[in-house]
């Protein structure tokens, strides 16, 4: 989906009487960590590389996203096997803290998660095969979208041609679904495992990781068809674009390594060895920057794209998965 920026507002200094009032402090970036066994998402700064806060879940929480205007962001709480979850908690940014938790009753297991630029959210529910189009605000259900499929795990926007994708593992599919009807297109057959999931800056392509059949599929939204295929690795976990829309990067949970593939070339041009069990994968919006989560390390490699080299790592809290960018917001008082 479309991924919004919001520039830093300049500071201000009045003038009145030969005296200038104090100038006011820009919103900084942070990094947002959900942290699956610790119940938890971590508020990290990017530049020191320390936790800010730590804000309590619910149970067992996966995905994490931010609404457009970087002051709330909505967790996944997924549960597991034996206490399946069915909750997403809402989060204050500015403040640190929890602002409770919205039910998806009857629907359970809620997993991938992304934001919309209206400031809805769209989620998967692996427990009862749906995607729901999601008001946050509201704290209501708008759609109730069912896939159909096994395991649906992740979701992405093709905001500009409003288009719903879902990745089902079980299935070894990707579901298409029109956006403002709700209505499901049809079911594209990627590979087993399929995963991962992501769309191309201009929405013209999704991309899917198959981490059983080991490979990377690349999707045509307009014909809704797989038009390449191309081996990663051992068991490729997430897929995540570059924001000039030239490589991807692709997690290889059982290689413990992160591959950039080249959109144009079709082939995979660089590996790197980071961290035990990568999953998670999130790219700065200045394309110099990824994050990778290693859930059994419980660390975060931080990944130089420019020179292509391990730059350090985060402590995380137990099992960090998903993430998510908190851009720097306008000044404030």
């Amino acid at each position: 989906m479309s991924r919004a920026t919001f520039p830093t507002v300049a500071a201000l200094v009045l003038v009145f009487a030969g005296f200038a009032a104090a100038p006011r402090q820009a919103a900084a970036q942070r990094l947002l960590i959900v942290n699956k066994s610790s119940n938890t998402l971590s508020i990290v700064d990017p530049a020191s590389r320390q936790e800010l806060a730590t804000v309590g879940t619910g149970f067992a929480p996966h995905e994490v996203a931010v609404s457009p205007d970087g002051v709330l962001a909505y967790v996944t709480d997924y549960g597991t096997g034996a206490a399946p979850g069915n909750t997403i908690t809402i989060i204050d940014l500015e403040q640190g803290k929890s602002l409770g938790t919205m039910t998806l009753s009857p629907h359970s297991r809620p997993h991938g998660i992304v934001a919309v630029s209206d400031g809805t959210i769209w989620a998967t529910t692996e427990g009862s095969r749906h995607v729901l189009h999601i008001d946050p605000i509201g704290r209501r259900i708008l759609k109730e979208v069912q896939t159909s499929q096994e395991v649906t795990h992740q979701v992405a926007i093709s905001e500009e041609l409003k288009r719903v994708y879902t990745a089902n593992i079980g299935s070894g599919t990707c579901t298409a679904i029109d956006g403002n009807t709700g209505r499901v297109l049809t079911h594209i057959e990627t590979g087993a495992g399929a995963e991962g999931i992501d769309v191309s800056p201009d929405g013209s392509r999704v991309y899917v990781t198959n981490r059983v059949a080991g490979t990377l599929s690349e999707v045509d939204v307009a014909s809704n068809q797989v038009i390449r295929t191309l081996a990663v690795g051992e068991y490729p976990i997430r897929v995540k674009m570059r924001p000039d829309g030239r490589e991807l990067l692709v997690s290889n949970a059982r290689g413990s390594e992160v591959v950039a593939v080249s959109v144009v070339g079709w082939r995979v041009v660089r590996r790197l060895q980071i961290g035990t069990f990568p999953v998670g994968i999130l790219i700065t919006p200045d394309n110099e920057t990824a994050y990778v989560a290693n859930t059994a390390d419980d660390k975060v490699s931080v990944i130089d794209l420019v020179n292509w080299t391990l730059a350090g790592e985060i402590v995380a809290g137990d099992e960090p998965d998903g993430m998510a960018w908190v851009p720097a917001g306008p000044a404030r008082p």
